[in-house]
């Protein structure tokens, strides 16, 4: 038996609840996994809530990251006592996920443990941090460097922005971060922002072209944000987009990418392929400073995640939480 936070949908309606588990109910796959951390993203939020129809099977055990040691594996890349961690794939949508003691997945999904981290160390970047990393190794492919200019972050106090703040200024690249919540400008300075702007300017419709001021740009936030992000950006400035917070619009013109030449990239956490999966957990070894992780971390217990999902739509949530299957 193992404990897991199990989402169901019958006769009776939606609901989440902590549960315990037969490890028979496990679904099909070559590795099983002793789960030690997870974590709780948006995405799980919106899963445990159902405020969003991320979940495409029932029951479904949430939980889009986990990290831990193989109990059993019959494909031949792994066997008992190896450390992995996963990220993505549908896992937690249309696959049992890592808000639970034991997972069962493809072999395919999992990539080592970095030596660099501990799992719970893993968990505190999780998705979040990994999709950072991400962005940033988009910027860098089409060009921009901490020459180029200053690097805008929006949602910068939720998961994927206070990682991005973070290897950003390791990267010596000058990060001005985007907030709604005035009170967490101390906290963003504290990972390195060099300055905090008000999202209330961004969150509005704007003009088609606005004062050029980004080199970069990387946006968790998606409509009139986005927008007006692209609006602002310098010549051949480029916007790593990797959320829709504020909505799936994108209620812009194509002035910023015809006459400034502006790029935007879209970045998929989810199916990314497993060579840049390992290149971004690579960087993410030699480039962020494991000092900062406590600033931004808080840590759970299983029991506690779904009273906390509700946290991530009152702006109750900061940085990154981890969740501790074993309590």
């Amino acid at each position: 038996m193992f404990k897991a936070v199990l989402i169901e949908r019958d006769e009776r309606p939606y609901r989440a609840t902590l549960t315990a588990l037969d490890e028979g109910r496990l679904p099909a796959g070559e590795v099983t996994v002793r789960v030690e951390y997870s974590t709780l993203n948006y995405k799980d939020a919106l899963a445990i809530t159902g405020k969003a129809p991320v979940v495409r099977q029932f029951p479904m055990v949430p939980g889009i990251d986990f990290a831990g040691t193989i109990e059993e594996s019959t494909h031949a890349g792994y066997r008992a006592g190896d450390r992995v961690l996963l990220n993505g794939w549908g896992v937690g949508e249309t696959h049992w996920g890592g808000l639970a003691q034991r997972a069962r997945v493809k072999a395919d999904w999992l990539i080592p443990l970095p030596a660099a981290f501990t799992a719970k160390q893993a968990m505190a970047i999780g998705t979040a941090g990994y999709t950072a990393m991400l962005c940033i190794l988009a910027l860098e492919r089409h060009g921009v460097t901490p020459d180029s200019g200053e690097i805008l972050v929006t949602g910068a106090a939720g998961g994927v922005g206070s990682v991005a703040v973070a290897l950003l200024t390791r990267l010596k690249f000058r990060a001005v971060a985007v907030t709604g919540r005035a009170a967490e400008a101390d906290y963003l300075k504290s990972l390195g922002a060099v300055e905090i702007l008000d999202r209330a300017q961004f969150s509005s419709p704007g003009k088609p072209l606005a004062k050029e001021r980004w080199a970069g740009a990387i946006d968790v936030v998606g409509s009139h944000t986005l927008a007006n992000v692209c609006a602002a950006m310098r010549y051949r400035g480029v916007v790593a987009a990797c959320g829709l917070a504020g909505g799936m619009d994108f209620p812009a013109s194509v002035a910023p990418f015809i006459l400034r030449g502006v790029t935007l990239a879209g970045i998929d956490s989810v199916m990314c392929p497993q060579a840049r999966r390992l290149e971004a957990w690579r960087r993410l070894g030699s480039d962020l400073d494991i000092g900062r992780l406590d600033l931004l971390t808080e840590e759970i217990g299983l029991s506690q995640a779904i009273a906390r999902a509700a946290g991530f739509f009152d702006g109750g949530t900061r940085g990154r939480i981890v969740v501790d299957t074993a309590r």
